[in-house]
Order: C-alpha cells, then structure tokens, then sequence
C-alpha cells in the first residue's frame, strides 16, 4: 500500500506546509497549523478546445448597463429587530452565518425564527448536527414555540442534505453547525479546515441555484473570532456576532458584513424565559437613572448601523498606586489612551499619575468616533469629582489638535436625545442645526476646551 501523505495546513488560510512550524509563512498567524492527509483532488479547469476556447459552455460578456436588475425579494422572519440586522428581512437564496459565544442563545433564536416562518406558511427546516432531535424538541416546548409545521433533520453529511433541500425545497433552512458538517469527497474529519471550506461552498452554491435562504451557525475561538478558515467569512452574504455576556440579561446581535443590508446594523434582544424577545426602545435599557446626577457618568449620542442610540459612558479616575493603568470596556484601548493625551495638551487637564477606568453601560461595544467627546467629559467629570447634568447628551470626535470633529447623521442623533427628554446637548459646530429648537439648549463648540469650559458651567449650575 501507498504511504499516505500528510501536510500541516493553517486554520486561518488554508495553506499548506511540508512540516509543523510556530507561525503560517503565508498569514502569519501562530500556532495555527494542524496535521492533516493530503487530499487527491481532481482540477476543475476545463480542457482548451481547437477553436481557441475552452470546452463547455461558453460565457458570454456584455455591458454592465446591458445587466437585467433583479430586485432581491425579503422574508420576514417573525422577529422585527432581527429583520432590522439582516437589512429588512430574509433574501431568497442567502446565506447568512452567525456566530457566538457557547450559550448565548444563536440556535434559540435561530429556532424561534424557523417556527415562526414555518407558522407563516413558509417551508422551514431546521438540520442539526450537535443535538438530537429530541433536545431540539425540548428546546421548542420549553420555549412554548408552535412545532405542527417545522420540518427537523439530524444529519451531518453535506451531499445527503442536499439531497433533501432539493426535495423538499424549503424557503429557509438552518444548519446547526458548519463545524459538525462533512463532504464525502474528503477523507479528513469534520471540523477541518478543508471540511468547513468545501462543506461551505456547497451548501453556499446550492443555495444560489434553488433559491433556499440558509443559516449556518458557527463556532467561536477563545479571542471571540469564527473559528475555522478566513474565507468562510468570504463566501457567505452575511455574517451576524452575537455580542453580550452570558450571564447578562440583554443580547446584542451585530452584522458585520451584509452584501444586503448595512453593515454593523445593531439588533437588541433580551433573553427570558420564553426566549429571546426584542427591544422595542434599546435607548432606555442602557441608560441608568439615578435620584440625583453623579461625577464621572455621561450619556453619549451613539450610532450603531442605521439606528441612533442613548449610551451611558462612565469613568472613574483615582490616584495610581504604582504604574498607572488605562481600561477601557466597551471603547478602544488604544484610542482611550489616546484621548487622554489630548485631553492634557488642549484642555489643560493631567492624568498621568491616575487610574483611568471607562466604562460602556449594558455591555455595548461602541466602534465610532463619536464617543470621544463623552469620554473626555465623564474623565474629567469624575477628576474633579463634580456632577455633570443628568439632562446632558453629548457626541463628536476629537482630533489630536484638539479640535471637535463633526460626526455623521448628527441630526438623527439629535432628534433621538431629543425625543428622549434631554435639553442641554453638546455638539461640534459643523453638527449644529441651522434654527433653535424650543426647550433644548444646543452647545456648539469647536475646540475641546470650549466643550470643557462649557461642560464645567453646566456642572456649577446642576
């Protein structure tokens, strides 16, 4: 018999080594290469032909303003704040990951959608591949979930569930997970880098050939990131992260890429008993109220896709004892550091012998630069120990000579801390709307310490 021939492939790109190394050569990543057989695979170019072109159908080429436009048709899926993440809804013949931390509710959520689209008079089936088919049905019953209509399947093998989407031609279908999936026409086990890769394209091609939207769940690693190759991430229209803390009562589902729909579209969930159920208001679940106003907190007008939201931004700065330390929860480290250096030269304000603690309320992860402002306030709110205004909002990025930036959609993040009550909101001047508005004082500034010097007359008025 043949000696079978092994190479050390990376997790990351799918590149193959002759022998085991700490690093990939190609991506760099560390400790990343496995030992796997090497697979005989057969070219898939097709033989040149004698009239110059290749055999097979022959692809034709046109202008672009000669393409037919096909308006994509959307599915509701039951839940309005999940349709809000997917861009509007469902797209016939997507495919959508979703990815998480172990526990945070992806296959609940997953089968509530696929009991209510099933409810819909909308063909559903639900694959699983880590449960039997019993847990799944426990799962529906503790949820209180309709299950007259959904289809379940417990099957691993990519070719067989094929075979069945085709038919039993659902509208949606979700696979639970990509990592437990297999193709036969490879030899290595299930949760390879070659299986996930080939399993994915598969199932992403008969996808675009029947129509049937699918929804694949995938694992995460340790540092939060989809585990398996990079290019899975690349085939797939959508990919979705389920952000919060296992323990916390809200979730938050982020997409990160939608060739359908806006990217980083925020969707707010909270997990009872039934399920997970949508947030109609995201803004007031994380604000916190207090009887009077506190040194060190601030709310910030943040954006997360198309939707403005109220955030709460806390500090707490104290005296080092040692090497002063800077965390940030919820914000860039980096930035945070950052900020706290131009507090210094353009504002006048020292922290270089202080702990620097910020915090976002509710286990948000805020991107955008628009949180600068705020978190400078809240810094030196809390240094001086003097109270900000409890009907204060604030938002605009500061720039490292000093000077207070303009965000974008600044007036639909006014209208929302508008619609919420508060009347003394801080803004950069190129954000300032062009007349008054009755019962709200907008503060206009330019350069940080026209925001402190402001920020400190609301203090000595609350």
């Amino acid at each position: 018999m043949a000696k079978v021939k092994t190479v050390y492939r990376c997790e990351q790109c799918a590149a193959d080594h002759s022998k085991w190394a700490g690093q990939c050569s190609e991506c760099g990543e560390w400790n990343s290469l496995v030992e796997v057989r090497q697979e005989n695979t057969t070219p898939h170019r097709a033989k040149p032909n004698f009239s110059g072109g290749y055999a097979g159908n022959a692809s034709t080429i046109t202008t672009l303003d000669q393409v037919s436009i096909s308006r994509e048709s959307r599915m509701p899926t039951g839940i309005h704040e999940f349709d809000r993440v997917l861009g509007g809804g469902l797209v016939t013949g997507s495919v959508v990951l979703i990815g998480g931390d172990p526990g945070i509710g992806k296959s609940t959520i997953l089968l509530q959608t696929a009991t209510h689209m099933a409810h819909a008079e909308r063909a559903a089936l639900y694959v699983t591949g880590e449960e039997s088919l019993s847990q799944v049905a426990l799962r529906a019953q503790r949820l209180d979930l309709p299950t007259q209509h959904l289809k379940v399947m417990a099957e691993t093998c990519v070719e067989r569930i094929c075979e069945v989407l085709a038919h039993e031609r659902p509208a949606v279908a979700i696979l639970d997970s990509i990592q437990t999936l297999y193709t036969e026409t490879l030899q290595s086990a299930p949760g390879g880098v070659s299986q996930i890769r080939e399993s994915a394209a598969l199932l992403t091609r008969f996808a675009k050939q029947s129509g049937t939207a699918l929804f694949l769940v995938g694992h995460v690693t340790k540092e939060g990131a989809l585990a398996g190759p990079r290019v899975l991430e690349h085939m797939v229209d959508c990919v979705l992260y389920f952000e919060g803390q296992t323990d916390s009562r809200y979730r938050m589902i982020r997409a990160v890429k939608n060739r359908f729909g806006a990217v980083n579209e925020l969707g707010v969930f909270g997990m009872t008993d039934k399920g997970l159920k949508e947030v109609a208001n995201p803004s007031a679940i994380f604000l916190s109220r207090y009887d009077e106003a506190i040194p060190g907190s601030v709310v910030m007008i943040s954006r997360e896709g198309t939707r403005p939201l109220l955030v709460e931004v806390q500090a707490l700065v104290d005296d080092a004892h040692g090497q002063p330390r800077r965390v940030a929860l919820g914000l860039e480290q980096n930035r945070l550091n950052m900020l706290l250096a131009v507090m210094h030269r353009h504002g006048g304000i020292q922290s270089a012998g202080q702990d620097v603690y910020v915090n976002v309320v509710g286990g948000l992860k805020i991107t955008e630069t628009g949180s600068d402002l705020a978190v400078l306030l809240a810094c030196m709110s809390s240094l001086r120990s003097r109270a900000l205004p409890q009907q204060l909002a604030v938002f605009g990025e500061v720039g490292l000579s000093g000077e207070i930036r303009p965000v974008p959609n600044g007036q639909e993040r006014l209208k929302e801390a508008i619609k919420h009550g508060f009347k003394y909101i801080i803004l950069p001047r190129a954000n300032a709307p062009q007349h008054s508005i009755a019962g709200v004082q907008i503060i206009a500034v330019a350069r940080l310490h026209e925001a402190l010097a402001q920020a400190s007359e609301l203090s000595d008025q609350c």
